[in-house]
């Protein structure tokens, strides 16, 4: 008898998530460590919402997820989605899947905002050097 694994990608500007779902114990790790022991707290929270939206029944799944790319926060956000995704897919439940959208879509959809390209003769995307006429 073969294990059911669901895969999921979750990504935000350029960081890429792979989640690994499968029926367990309530394991969540992320790069092999542990959700619980994230180093951010502000971060661990969002990496927590999905988990604790479902209730007790996280208390059944393992999630795997391999981040690579980008920025932390960028990680976190890539890993919430993949990982949401792979709940609601491998549990088969439309109920849960609107309690995520209504709770907030992001969690859900990839955020396909991106940095604007940097400008001539500015710093940035928008911020211009100032122009003296005296």
């Amino acid at each position: 008898m073969s294990e059911e694994i669901v895969i999921t990608t979750g990504k935000r500007k350029t960081a890429t998530a792979r989640a690994y779902t499968k029926s367990g114990t309530g394991k969540f790790r992320i790069n092999d460590y542990p959700v619980e022991l994230y180093p951010v707290a502000l971060l661990r929270e969002k990496l927590m919402e999905p988990i604790a939206l479902i209730g007790e029944r996280s208390g059944s799944i393992d999630v795997d997820i391999s981040v690579s790319g980008g920025g932390l926060t960028g990680q976190v956000d890539a890993a919430r989605t993949a990982m949401a995704k792979g709940i609601v897919k491998f549990l088969k439940d439309n109920t849960v899947e609107e309690i995520y959208r209504q709770y907030d879509r992001t969690i859900m959809v990839n955020d396909i905002r991106r940095k604007l390209p940097k400008k001539p003769m500015g710093r940035g995307a928008r911020a211009k050097r100032q122009k003296s006429y005296r």
